[in-house]
């Protein structure tokens, strides 16, 4: 968005780092690369059971909305005060092997919030008010992590000459064809996007696991797994990508003002809203998916990934300073990999220095 940000990763896979920053200079040209969140909207379900006339029952509880909003934004006057809070309600009657339920879906505004602890607070609030129109029972009480409406999407362009030339501009977009139509490559492909990701929510002290669980169901809404960015040529030969998630997170709340390492990290990336923090997520997702097919279908994954994994593995071996480099260099050289190797080197380099 016109904007430099330092961004903080944490991973275990040294590689995803050097491989996002490579695509970031590659997108850097031009525009760079553009993000946009939509409103930070979290769902809240409440689902009840033992209903007679459950359609009927439905209407009855759309009928009393604004009652059920309202006592909802009563539970959490700070968020209301902020301008968030209770948005909607949408019912819905679904079938189960145990009969049918329904299920009610509160619309909140978590504002700067994963939003967990609101959302659920105001669901467990309604829930009796629910029981009473419809005479039914409620059962879960609690947030959906299918966060549909809390979408973020990025977007960039780069001029073949900063990807490497119109061939592989081609074979990167052959490359996006392929997950689209073959889930077993979308799934990787989505994974390739989720290392950008989840780096940035470790670093940050979000719920990864929340945020892995809605984009993935996300990629399969239409009944296929699909993925998340969509890679092609534009008239003028420029190599253009999209792409399109949910992402629940939070800079307020949680473990993220309380986790020392997490203040940190969002000091250097200097956001200032949730909104902000998820655009340079989908820009660092974006930036790390690039890079993944620009290596795929060229040089291979392997080269890159095992340069820096050799030097993991002189670290492991007892390799320290300068000498890091150098056993790394020499497994890399002679292509051997491993961590037997690694020791024998170390070994041999530090008897040379007694």
């Amino acid at each position: 968005n016109g904007k430099d940000y330092l961004v903080p990763m944490v991973i275990e896979e040294s590689s995803v780092v050097a491989a996002a920053s490579n695509a970031a200079k590659m997108l850097r040209e031009g525009d760079g690369i553009i993000a946009k969140a939509g409103p930070q909207y979290m769902i809240g379900q409440i689902h009840l059971v033992k209903v007679d006339s459950p359609h009927y029952k439905a209407f009855k509880i759309l009928e009393k909305k604004h009652e059920i909003l309202d006592h909802a934004n009563q539970q959490d006057p700070v968020l209301v005060k902020l301008g968030g809070g209770a948005r909607d309600l949408e019912v819905r009657v679904v079938e189960t092997r145990r009969g049918p339920a329904i299920i009610v879906h509160l619309i909140v505004d978590v504002l700067d919030a994963m939003g967990a602890n609101a959302v659920n607070t105001m669901a467990e609030a309604i829930a009796p008010i629910l029981e009473k129109i419809t005479g039914g029972e409620a059962r879960l009480r609690i947030i959906s992590n299918y966060a549909v409406y809390r979408l973020v999407r990025a977007w960039a362009r780069a001029s073949p000459e900063a990807v490497g030339g119109k061939e592989i501009v081609e074979k990167i977009v052959d490359a996006s064809a392929l997950a689209e139509a073959d889930p077993f490559r979308a799934v990787t492909h989505n994974k390739g996007i989720m290392n950008g990701i989840i780096a940035v929510a470790l670093a940050t002290a979000q719920d990864h696991r929340a945020i892995e669980a809605g984009i993935h169901a996300y990629a399969a809404r239409n009944g296929t797994y699909k993925p998340l960015s969509i890679w092609d040529m534009d008239s003028e030969g420029y190599l253009v990508g999209t792409l399109e998630l949910p992402l629940q997170i939070g800079i307020i709340g949680g473990a993220v003002k309380v986790h020392p390492i997490a203040r940190i990290a969002l000091k250097i990336l200097g956001v200032k809203k949730a909104s902000e923090l998820a655009e340079v997520m989908a820009a660092v997702g974006l930036a790390q998916n690039l890079a993944a097919l620009r290596a795929l279908v060229t040089e291979g994954i392997q080269r890159g990934h095992m340069k820096l994994h050799a030097k993991n593995l002189a670290i492991m071996a007892g390799a320290t300073g300068e000498l890091i480099d150098k056993v790394a260099e020499q497994m890399v050289r002679e292509g051997r990999i491993r961590f037997d190797y690694a020791k024998e080197l170390v070994e041999k380099y530090k008897k040379q220095l007694q």
